[in-house]
Formats: C-alpha cells, structure tokens, sequence
C-alpha cells in the first residue's frame, strides 16, 4: 500500500540476497517522500541463519536511517495476515519532525536499573523526551512484569505498544531486531517524540457483562469477596442475569476485567485490563485469576469470543477514528495474539482488515505475538488475545 508517507510490502521468498535487494529497492521507490525516517521489519524464522545478512541488504538498498523489529510465524502487511507463510514484511516511514532513539536492554540490565534515573542513564531518553515507545521483546529471558512495573515507574503516562517475538518454541528461541544487530534476549525499544506522537489502539478481544463491582477481599492471585459477598456468588449472579443466548456465549468463555484507573467516575469497554478466570471454589466461595487483585479495586466480568473480538476492535477503531479527526496519520504497526487470526476467527485478514475499513487506507506492517503490550488507563500492561495497534500521527 502507497501513500505520501510510507510504504509497506511483503517478500514471499527465501534467503535470496539479489532478489530481496531488488524488492527493498523497488518498494523504497514507491515511497514519494525524499527520505526514510524509520523501517520496521518482521521476519519468518527460516530467516534465523541469514538474519544479519537480510538486516543490511534492507538498510543499505532501503537507505533505512534506523531499523528494528522482531521475528515471528504469522506477518502482517497492510490488510493481509500471513500466518505461517514465511517471508518478510517491511514498512518504511517518513516521520516528519521526529526524533527517534532505539535501545536494545536485556535482564541483566533490568537487574541493574532500580530507579528511574537508572534507566534515563541507560536509554539516553528522560520523559519529557518521548511521546511513545514501540516495544519488541524476547518471551523466553526476560521477567516482564517486573520490566513493565519499572518502566511505568520511569515514563509515566507514556504508551509503550508493541508485542513478544515469536520464533521456534521447542528451542525457545526468538530474535530481536536493531539496525544490523539481531538479538535472540532482550527488548528493543523504540522512542518516539518531537512532532510525533505515538497513538494506541488496544482490543483485548473481550465484552463486559453485568455491572461493575468492589473487590472487598483478596489474596494472592485469589478474590475472597465481592461487594461484602463471597466472589464465587456474584459471579453466578452474573451469570443467572443473563440472558440464555448470552449464556450460551459466556459458557467456558468467562473473564475477569480489572480496573486500570481507579479514579474514573463511570467505566465504559477498553477501562479494564483483562485476565483469565482460572478457577472457581464453590465451597469456599473464591475465584482464582491470573493476576493479584487487591481490596478496593474495580471489577467487571467479560466474555471473550469472536463476535465479542469483533464488537470490540471495531468499537475501539471507532473511538479512534473519531479522536484522529483532522490529524495526519503517516501508518502504522500492529501486533495480533497468536491467538486471534483464523483461529480464533475462521477467517484471515480480520483485524488488518478492521483497520484499513476503520482507518485506512493506512500502510501497516505488525505481526503475531506471543503476548501484547499496550497501556491501559495510565498504565502499559502486558496482553493476552489482544490487538495492539500503534499510530504514527502528527503532534
């Protein structure tokens, strides 16, 4: 897909140094604008072996400033989804008035950032500095959540969106892009700032159902009571209320939705981060999730299934139709659940394809993750079955 300001395309082949030259050529011609601001590249793991190789081939022949990415199975290239079909899509941008910065950290110096003006050393970027951070990280060697906690602590209210790498799972083995470099641990991050912003959309794949309710006790990942009453109890309320169509949808589809922003007066779809309901005591009147609820916060119940994945993409795309009106959109980067896709949908190109009929026609490149990341409220949280979509817009 063409526009003014970037360009996205897919090589449907193997290792093949002068025709993938000749395609980075061809689709860096496409590109009306002088310059190359940025290049995101995702690849298939039959490119491991070559992947330096290819990095060089697309920053050379692309005249691509800066790089980065990461691998996965299933690739993204405008609306079309490719899962399981190999290859490499690549996007280039030209990001009027940004200033770009790209670091690559791994655990070890996640060990040795404690502090906020840890990780300012580290990354060269203050706050103030960014307006967004697109994310790509290894899922195999790097403790997330304890990153996530840290990174909120330094950039508060700053989106980081973005998802983890996917490769060989029986090897455990991902990459991480960064100009030439290829990295199989860590996260390279990217910060965006100067005249453009970084803008999220993010679906986890869910609908709310009944009203919204008051943890009024908790420990470790279980809820002993809702509103003064044994969790178990609301939860079967919930249930009973609704209707039998709508019961039929919810049976072994039931989440837990968690308030990012408890400072909110009224609470609407996309305010909670959702996790999995991973058990439920009738006896002791407790449900287990896969989180660590605490006295005091929010709570909604969700469904998750496809006609809900769908409900609830298409109405957060709205919103953001809506927010953008007037503001020049230069493309953008989706990364998609391994989850979702054909398997959760039936059929492929669902989420690119909501995208370019939301916002398009829109140059995108993204790819299948093993796990999403996109704020929620105020916060950035890692996902699950969720769509995590980044906007490069003008400030």
């Amino acid at each position: 897909m063409k526009s003014e300001f970037a360009v996205a395309g897919q090589w449907r082949g193997g290792w093949d140094e002068p025709g993938i030259r000749r395609w980075v050529e061809g689709l860096r011609n496409r590109l009306s604008a002088p310059n190359v601001t940025l290049g995101l590249v995702f690849m298939a793991p039959e490119f491991f072996d070559f992947a330096s190789e290819v990095l060089e081939v697309l920053r050379v022949h692309g005249r691509i400033p800066l790089l980065v990415g990461c691998s996965s199975s299933g690739l993204i290239a405008n609306g079309e989804e490719l899962l399981e079909q190999g290859g490499i899509v690549l996007g280039l941008y030209h990001l009027p008035g940004a200033t770009l910065r790209a670091i690559h950290f791994t655990q070890s110096s996640l060990d040795e950032c404690t502090v906020p003006e840890d990780w300012y050393a580290l990354s060269q970027v203050r706050p103030s500095d960014v307006n967004g951070w697109l994310v790509f990280a290894d899922p195999f060697h790097l403790d997330g959540e304890t990153w996530l906690r840290q990174w909120n602590g330094a950039y508060p209210r700053v989106p980081s969106v973005g998802g983890l790498a996917g490769g060989l799972w029986d090897e455990r083995r991902t990459q991480v892009y960064l100009n030439c470099e290829v990295h199989e641990e860590g996260v390279v991050a990217l910060a965006v700032g100067g005249r453009v912003r970084l803008e999220s959309v993010i679906s986890q794949g869910c609908t709310p159902i009944g009203e919204t309710w008051t943890i009024t006790k908790a420990e470790g990942h279980f809820i002993l009571q809702i509103a003064n009453r044994p969790a178990y109890s609301v939860l079967v309320d919930t249930f009973n209320g609704l209707t039998r169509d709508e019961q039929s949808k919810a049976q072994g589809n039931l989440f837990v939705g968690l308030a990012g922003n408890e400072y909110r007066h009224e609470f609407q779809r996309g305010d909670f981060v959702v996790r999995s309901l991973l058990g439920a005591d009738p006896e002791n009147g407790m449900l287990a999730i896969g989180a660590q609820p605490r006295a005091g916060q929010t709570l909604q119940f969700h469904r998750r299934d496809a006609a809900a994945a769908t409900e609830d993409l298409s109405w957060v795309l709205s919103r953001m139709r809506e927010r953008l009106a007037g503001r020049r959109v230069y493309g953008g980067c989706l990364c998609c659940c391994n989850g979702r896709g054909e398997r959760l949908f039936g059929r492929s190109n669902h989420d690119s394809g909501l995208v370019q009929e939301q916002l398009g026609p829109l140059p995108v490149t993204g790819c299948f993750c093993a796990g999403e990341l996109g704020p929620v409220g105020e916060k950035n949280f890692l996902h699950a079955y969720t769509a995590s979509l980044a906007l490069f817009v003008e400030a």
